[in-house]
């Protein structure tokens, strides 16, 4: 794809995003066309999803404008590797995970911020926590000192019609308000994280403060 196209697509979701900040999926995207994205159209947050090829890329992304995030599903044996270079990590989808966070963070004398994944279709090939653990859940990953909650991430499922979208948006834009505004450190801005380049539009409908978009922006991945 070339560049002028990058950035006509990154305007235009911005204009339908209205205050929704704007993260963009970089998984096998190039770090040319990264670097593009952040320097000359002013693109806040980048998210990788796979350890190992935001490893090969860090070198390239360390340096950018911009805040690095993990967007995927991560490892417990691969927190080690990306604790002390990304600045939030959205899918912490059990305390088991979390407890890994805590060590790995403490190690490096840091607060890591996260987003508690919500599982929101409750569905048996996704991680994430079920809605009715939420709370608990939350509660539990604050009481961690090198652990940051400060909001929600979710994944719908794949709906065939997009109004369906709102529903599980809907339910997770509850839990958020529910657990995260009146529990976030107040020298954060409170996360919900939903919404990626099929659904966004009704994410935002919904009250996302974060969207995760990919193919949108970079067109289909190989």
């Amino acid at each position: 794809m070339e560049y002028p196209e990058i950035k006509k697509r990154i305007d235009e979701i911005r204009r339908e995003a209205g205050d929704a900040e704007l993260l963009l999926a970089t998984k096998t995207v190039d770090c040319d066309r990264i670097e593009y994205a952040v320097r000359e159209c002013g693109v806040k947050y980048i998210g990788e999803n796979r350890v190992q090829e935001f490893l090969e890329k860090y070198e390239r992304l360390k340096d950018l404008p911009c805040e690095l995030h993990f967007i995927g599903t991560l490892q417990k044996n691969k927190v080690k590797y990306i604790i002390d270079k990304v600045s939030l990590i959205h899918s912490v989808g059990s305390i088991s995970l979390c407890e890994e966070i805590e060590k790995q963070a403490e190690k490096h004398g840091i607060v890591m911020n996260v987003l508690c994944e919500v599982n929101i279709g409750e569905e048996e090939n996704k991680s994430g926590f079920l809605p009715a653990e939420v709370p608990e859940a939350y509660e539990k990953m604050r009481s961690y000192p090198h652990v940051r909650p400060i909001g929600l991430m979710t994944m719908a499922p794949v709906c065939q019609n997009k109004s369906d979208y709102l529903k599980f948006f809907t339910k997770t834009y509850r839990l958020f308000i529910d657990n995260c505004i009146k529990n976030v450190d107040n020298r954060y801005r409170p996360i919900l994280s939903m919404g990626m380049s099929d659904s966004y539009r009704e994410a935002v409908s919904c009250g996302s403060t974060m969207i995760r978009i990919g193919s949108a922006v970079f067109g289909s991945r190989n």
